[in-house]
């Protein structure tokens, strides 16, 4: 079975690495060159995307913002999961929230900009506080405001105004602002044949709108069987194969979407260590055909992001259950570099393996973790 990935960084590194096991071969079409090069070395494995698509048995994607020409090519090919359609949804929040709209699960209230009285309507429909999102393009953070007064539009509407103008097709998405109690998220995948697995809730922590922490989390029935039900919604109405992400506020127990990712996501990583079946080997399972494998917690799990750093104390792998994955990237400030899984048998434990690694790195560096 040969799988191409559109998208040639860390998440098709990793679902190379969960598919060589089940002998999936997986190669990686880096959109940006045009070059199909091997997800862990980078060599160059063939030139252009009509020879990838017929040396290929399937295609995915690991990102979302993928030039619609090159998804409508993947599409007529017939090989390419889960749909062209959910991946645009995914780089694009107005046809995200007609989705999310359409499949009948709670979302925050939000109103289309494309003017400045647009900007206006919007207040007067979403009300005060609001944050607003660019419609494309926008990722860990950037391409987002917050208007907390209405005197306040007229300062930040000429810097929105400026980077619409920078891309074709730009808008802005404006939503209320939700008190939210936390951040939690959900990572499921569904096959060819309909079936669904789930694997539990994650609290996510973000530092300056980039994810830093996510705590898989056991114990709360009621919560997780929320998000199931809006996953399955979601994953039905799409007629979704492969792995599904959903971002959620929790708002006093009832759940709210903040966003999808139609693809693996960051905050699964702790499924590599945590779970009976990570995320990367379902999602190639569910594209291939293949049955779904457990979801199951096998032990409290933390995932931790590395950014912008490329060493970290050689003291950490002396923790007998401390798992480093490097990404082979270059160091860039506020870059993800890797990724740390941290495990134990009990949630207290987790807790004090948290703080033991915390005592190891530079708080500047990893704000999320508790001292």
């Amino acid at each position: 079975m040969k799988v191409l990935v559109l998208g040639a960084g860390q998440l098709a590194r990793m679902m190379s690495l969960a598919g060589a096991p089940l002998n999936i071969e997986v190669f990686a079409y880096d959109v940006g060159t045009g070059n199909v090069v091997h997800p862990l070395t980078q060599q160059v494995m063939l030139k252009g995307l009509n020879t990838a698509i017929t040396y290929s048995d399937v295609i995915t994607a690991e990102f979302e913002h993928i030039p619609h020409e090159i998804l409508d090519i993947c599409e007529q090919s017939g090989k390419f999961l889960p749909t062209t359609d959910a991946i645009k949804a995914g780089g694009d929040r107005r046809l995200e929230k007609a989705l999310l709209d359409s499949a009948g699960v709670a979302n925050a209230k939000y109103h289309l900009i494309n003017s400045r009285d647009d900007l206006t309507a919007a207040i007067d429909t979403v009300g005060l506080p609001m944050v607003l999102k660019s419609a494309l393009g926008g990722y860990d953070g950037k391409g987002q405001w917050r208007l907390k007064q209405r005197e306040d539009a007229d300062r930040i509407w000429p810097e929105m105004a400026e980077f619409m103008a920078q891309t074709d097709n730009q808008a802005i998405v404006a939503e209320e602002f939700v008190p939210f109690d936390r951040e939690v998220s959900l990572v499921g995948a569904r096959g060819k044949n309909g079936d669904i697995a789930v694997y539990p809730l994650a609290e996510n922590t973000h530092t300056d709108g980039v994810l830093s922490l996510s705590v898989a989390l056991t114990g709360n029935e009621a919560l997780q069987n929320q998000a199931e039900a809006m996953f399955r919604s979601l994953a039905e109405s799409m007629d979704y194969v492969g792995v599904l992400a959903i971002e959620f506020f929790d708002v006093g127990g009832k759940l709210l979407v903040n966003e999808i990712a139609p693809r693996v996501h960051n905050s699964g990583h702790w499924t590599q260590q945590g779970a009976e079946t990570c995320q990367f080997e379902n999602h190639l399972r569910a594209v291939a055909g293949m049955p779904l494998g457990s979801t199951a917690l096998l032990r409290p799990t933390a995932m931790i992001n590395i950014l912008g750093e490329d060493r970290l104390p050689t003291d950490l792998l002396s923790h007998p259950q401390c798992h480093i994955h490097w990404y082979g990237k270059e160091k860039r400030p506020g870059r993800k570099m890797g990724h740390i899984n941290v495990c134990a048998d009990t949630q207290e434990q987790l807790d004090s393996s948290l703080a033991t690694i915390a005592s190891y790195l530079d708080p500047a560096a990893f704000p999320a973790l508790k001292r």
